[in-house]
């Protein structure tokens, strides 16, 4: 399997957050190898690298929660659809969104670290993201007005990035951030990051919805279910936002105009320069959607880990003519036997132009396309296959090795 290549002027690294302070640090895919595709985004020539907000020495902090808020039988909040207005009060959004918003202190055998998290119920659940915990051996999280509790990592899944964590003894006044809809989300709709950049608790940023299901790679280190660490490549189908996002702000939270979590903060887009090793924010971050996070964070309070959708394809990208123009998108270039792909009839060179009617340019965005989804979710791809375009219907499985 042909696997593309970093552009000349691009990287790929983890960001680390600020540096660790020392104590004295394929096979078949979902549909594709995530390591695939490592600068995705190099297109434009100026961009550089597309790195994790490691946790660093900056704290995490607040993070924005829905205003008045209900909550579930589950303890969660409960988010409504997306409302904009013209005049949209942010201070009000952070007032209310904050107490919502941790920082998370780690400490590990490579030294300390932080990052940021976000109150997921009101059993004392907080999400992060797994490059915030890592390999962490002690974890603290520090609410918004100052009060800090030790806590333990119920599951992590490197291969989302995302970390759910228990908090021991936790108040019963715990405010949950809403969950929005990121589907409600338009390129344009205002938004706002919270968290604990580079050690400044409580920083609020706003900005708005650069794109959406932008396929970015980033890199996060974690342990697997039997303590292991593990290295893991990280294929994300994105919400991209201009809301200024630095290291420290990794697992914080990125809400909408109604004060609703969308997404979760995870890595930014940094230029490449001699003789640095930090990153910092250049108005282009990127945040996984709420929708997934709520998909994997569910499974990991239940069980500790989380499945994973699964087509069973090896890939590259390609291109096709139909009806007399030009397509590029995800060229077939493997099936696996007994895959979802090969029961829904995929074959051998068939390129792969959309997925539920949403385009698909490369061989990573249907990557990331199909790690947004769960598995034995329904699925309606759009084919080209020798000149002519065909509909193919796959129900995704769960990925056998359960990564």
């Amino acid at each position: 399997m042909t696997t593309p290549q970093p552009g000349p002027d691009t990287t790929t690294q983890h960001v680390p957050a600020s540096p660790p302070r020392r104590r004295g640090g394929r096979r078949w895919v979902d549909v594709l190898a995530a390591a695939l595709l490592s600068a995705v985004l190099a297109s434009v020539g100026t961009y550089a690298a597309v790195q994790g907000l490691d946790d660093e020495d900056p704290a995490a902090t607040s993070a924005p929660s829905a205003a008045p808020q209900d909550t579930g039988d589950d303890g969660a909040a409960e988010g409504t659809p997306v409302s904009l207005s013209k005049d949209q009060d942010w201070a009000a959004v952070a007032d209310a969104v904050t107490p919502g918003v941790v920082s998370i202190d780690v400490v590990g055998r490579q030294g300390q670290g932080s990052g940021s998290g976000v109150v997921w119920d009101t059993d004392g659940h907080v999400v992060t993201n797994a490059h915030v915990v890592g390999t962490a051996e002690q974890v603290q999280v520090v609410l918004s007005d100052g009060r800090r509790y030790p806590a333990s990592v119920v599951g992590q899944d490197p291969s989302s990035d995302l970390a759910v964590l228990a908090l021991e003894n936790a108040p019963a006044d715990l405010e949950p951030v809403a969950v929005g809809d990121d589907g409600a989300l338009a390129v344009g709709d205002p938004v706002m990051a919270i968290g604990n950049p580079l050690g400044l608790s409580g920083t609020v940023t706003t900005g708005i919805v650069s794109a959406l299901d932008r396929p970015v790679t980033t890199r996060a280190t974690g342990t697997t279910p039997g303590g292991d660490p593990v290295a893991t490549e990280v294929v994300t189908n994105a919400i991209q936002t201009s809301a200024a996002i630095n290291p420290g702000n990794s697992g914080g939270a990125l809400v909408n105009a109604a004060g609703e979590l969308v997404g979760i903060n995870s890595s930014i887009a940094a230029l490449p320069a001699a003789g640095t090793s930090q990153a910092g924010s250049i108005g282009i971050g990127f945040a996984i959607p709420a929708a997934k996070v709520q998909v994997i964070t569910d499974q990991l309070i239940t069980d500790g880990t989380a499945e994973h959708a699964f087509l069973g394809v090896g890939l590259r990208d390609g291109a096709a003519e139909t009806d007399g123009a030009a397509l590029t998108g995800a060229e077939v270039r493997q099936v696996e036997p007994g895959s979802p792909a090969a029961e829904a009839g995929i074959q051998d060179g068939d390129l792969v132009v959309a997925i539920d009617g949403e385009q698909v340019r490369s061989a990573i965005a249907l990557v990331g396309q199909v790690r947004e989804r769960a598995s034995g979710e329904q699925v309606e791809l759009e084919v080209v296959r020798d000149g002519e375009q065909v509909q193919v219907t796959v129900t995704l499985a769960t990925r056998p090795d359960g990564g």
